[in-house]
């Protein structure tokens, strides 16, 4: 079940970070890092249904990280690029060229790898107060320098910084999640005692803003490349540092781990940077067009169908 939500959420994800790329892509370039960027998001009716599909992906992550484990449900995550290369071909009549299935098939070959050579088990499900403040205060550390370092050079350089800053974000929102499901779970009236609570809101927030200055700062290879995988990987640190997630390194297990990670990256960069994912949502005015004429199509179709027969 784990595995089946986890990927519920993957196709959210795709599916919400096309919308919310349209959303954004033609702000005014001056609210960049300013409240305005949202505000102008959400006079769109594209990015308010990628933001419904957000909170579809935060429901699904958050029950499967209820059940499961922060360094098994993170990862999953990756497929995002998976579904939407699928979402591409079946929904606007892309073909699926060879480097497309090559990186689908390393992406899932390598995740698959990576979670039967680690097997993560479950450690420390209560960490201390100073745990938390130790692994907040380094998730901020890092948030702020990919902030800093995005503030100057090329496109893709701050694309790709606000990707790393926003997956960061992510990844210690889910930790957060994880706690605050089993504290709903066990009594809902006691959430507002709890400081995850808090941080949940505060980073997922964060993490929401910082993930819309990556889509409007530049190519959304740069950005999709570091959202999705950097946030396992902070996601795998967090979960044995903070939860003391046990993954299974003795022997060939920890070098077959890494390889698999490895196998797992090159395919996700292999995807964001094909033709298919990259001219679909890079190009926008080929964008707009394709989706322009799917919707005049199904219009069409709705027209074309003889109406209802009455009986007086």
């Amino acid at each position: 079940m784990v595995f089946i939500l986890a990927l519920g959420a993957s196709l959210a994800n795709a599916l919400t970070s096309v919308f919310q790329r349209m959303g954004v892509e033609n702000a005014p370039a001056q609210t960049t890092l300013k409240l305005s960027l949202l505000t102008y998001a959400v006079r769109r009716g594209v990015w308010l249904l990628g933001f419904a599909l957000m909170i579809v992906s935060f429901v699904l992550q958050a029950i499967a990280l209820h059940f499961g484990r922060l360094s098994q449900v993170q990862p999953i995550l990756t497929l995002e690029l998976v579904f939407l290369v699928i979402v591409l071909s079946v929904w606007f009549g892309f073909s699926v060229g060879r480097r497309e299935w090559l990186g689908s098939v390393a992406a899932v070959g390598g995740l698959a790898g990576f979670l039967y050579c680690a097997h993560p088990e479950d450690g420390n499900l209560s960490p201390s107060f100073w745990s938390w403040v130790i692994a907040g205060g380094a998730c901020s550390g890092g948030i702020a320098v990919a902030v800093v370092l995005a503030r100057r050079g090329p496109r893709w350089w701050r694309a790709a910084m606000f990707g790393t800053a926003g997956a960061i974000s992510f990844a210690f929102t889910a930790a957060c999640t994880k706690v605050v499901s089993n504290f709903a779970a066990a009594d809902w009236a006691s959430l507002y005692r709890h400081g995850q609570t808090y941080a949940l809101i505060v980073f997922g927030v964060l993490a929401i803003f910082l993930t819309q200055n990556a889509y409007h700062a530049g190519p959304i290879v740069a950005s999709q490349s570091t959202l999705v995988m950097v946030d396992p990987l902070a996601s795998i640190l967090i979960g044995v540092g903070l939860f003391g997630d046990d993954l299974r390194t003795g022997g060939a297990w920890g070098p077959l781990e890494a390889f698999s990670l490895l196998v797992m990256f090159v395919g996700a960069y292999s995807l964001a940077h094909s033709p298919l994912v990259s001219g679909m949502k890079g190009d926008d005015e080929h964008f707009h067009e394709m989706l322009s004429k799917r919707v005049q199509a199904e219009k069409m179709a709705t027209n074309a169908c003889p109406p209802p027969l009455t009986h007086s």
